[in-house]
């Protein structure tokens, strides 16, 4: 006959010492995490940081505890259950099956620290992508092989290398790409975005500490990939920014193609151009919209037949589908449950181009 041994031996008097030192290094571990002034080492540099670090600490913490309750109990229980010189040679280790109790407590465990987990990511994923005002600078960063260029509103042509900001004011940010896929990311910042050619990403925060900051590219795209680390963010108070803002006005006046400003009023629609608003909804649009059915989306609707479907008289809004209510929303943007829709000035478009849009999407009937 096998020896069996009796489960109920180890657990004794020592399982739960042990469990006890495990909760004590556990509790230890958790302190630890929310004691050290991390900021020492990752310095902040803008809003919303604090509340990414505020995760990184609760993630770190939570899994301190688990790693070492779990390398704690591997330890304890291969020591405890070892084979011992006085087994019989065909001996086996103890057999527990089918302990509804414990598959019940490590399934439940683990499912609620996931959905408490999912709870504080998209609260604070939703803070920074959803909730941020519409207000402040709106700028353009664009990837190059292998560098970066920044575009300003009232700026023309394209600043390189630094990209300048005013303390405490907001800033929206747009990142895309001329060539391949970059990736724009500010470690003091804790945001990171993808560089795409033909889309644009949006990453909204408020600089938050004067200084010199590095911008890496965490996407290989090319032999000089590891070059895209020498461009910098310049943090200033207001004034030097002001300072540095009016300088470069003066030094790029004579360039063109200035990062457009958004029209005030409502935008004269006569004379659009159809064949013009097709080549325009091709190069800034067709990454988030079909032309087809309202039903076939990408990020936004598709938008055929836009103007006159009866299925959807109501543009996302809420207002009638007319030329002028898609001009309004091509002219100051939105932001909803499908996401952010960029304003005129994200997109680089002239009033002309949005009259010609709105010709193209009449046409689509």
């Amino acid at each position: 006959m096998v020896e069996q041994r009796d489960p109920a031996v180890k657990l004794d008097r020592g399982f739960w010492i042990v469990t006890a030192v495990l909760a004590v290094l556990s509790i230890c571990g958790i302190i630890f995490w929310y004691a050290v002034p991390l900021q020492h080492w990752l310095p902040e540099s803008a809003q919303p940081a604090d509340q990414v670090d505020a995760l990184f600490a609760f993630m770190a913490a939570t899994s301190t505890a688990l790693f070492v309750f779990v390398c704690g109990y591997i330890l304890y229980f291969s020591i405890a259950f070892r084979a011992r010189s006085t087994d019989a040679p065909d001996a086996i280790g103890v057999q527990i099956h089918d302990n509804h109790k414990l598959e019940f407590w490590w399934a439940l465990i683990p499912a609620l620290f996931v959905i408490l987990l999912s709870v504080l990511s998209v609260k604070i994923w939703w803070g920074i992508q959803i909730a941020q005002p519409n207000n402040g600078m709106v700028l353009e960063a664009i990837g190059h092989q292998w560098f970066y260029t920044f575009r300003y509103p009232n700026v023309k042509g394209e600043v390189p290398d630094e990209m300048h900001l005013a303390l405490g004011v907001p800033v929206t940010l747009h990142v895309t790409s001329s060539d391949v896929i970059h990736s724009f990311w500010v470690p003091t910042m804790r945001l990171k975005a993808d560089m795409v050619p033909g889309l644009i990403n949006t990453i909204r925060f408020t600089p938050s500490a004067v200084g010199t900051y590095k911008i890496i590219c965490t996407e290989f795209c090319g032999t000089q990939h590891g070059e895209m680390n020498k461009q910098t963010v310049v943090i200033q108070s207001k004034a030097d920014f002001d300072k540095w803002y009016q300088a470069t006005q003066a030094a790029h006046a004579n360039m063109s193609d200035a990062l457009a400003t958004v029209s005030t009023g409502a935008i004269n629609l006569a004379g659009g151009d159809a064949a013009a608003g097709q080549q325009l909804f091709s190069q800034k649009c067709s990454a988030c919209h079909a032309v087809g059915p309202f039903s076939q989306r990408i990020v936004g609707p598709g938008l055929k037949g836009v103007l006159d479907d009866p299925a959807h008289p109501n543009l996302v809004d809420g207002d009638k589908a007319t030329p002028a209510d898609v001009a309004k929303i091509l002219q100051n943007g939105f932001k909803g449950d499908l996401g952010v829709m960029p304003n005129q000035a994200q997109n680089g478009l002239s009033d002309k181009d949005i009259a010609n849009l709105v010709a193209y999407l009449a046409s689509l009937k």
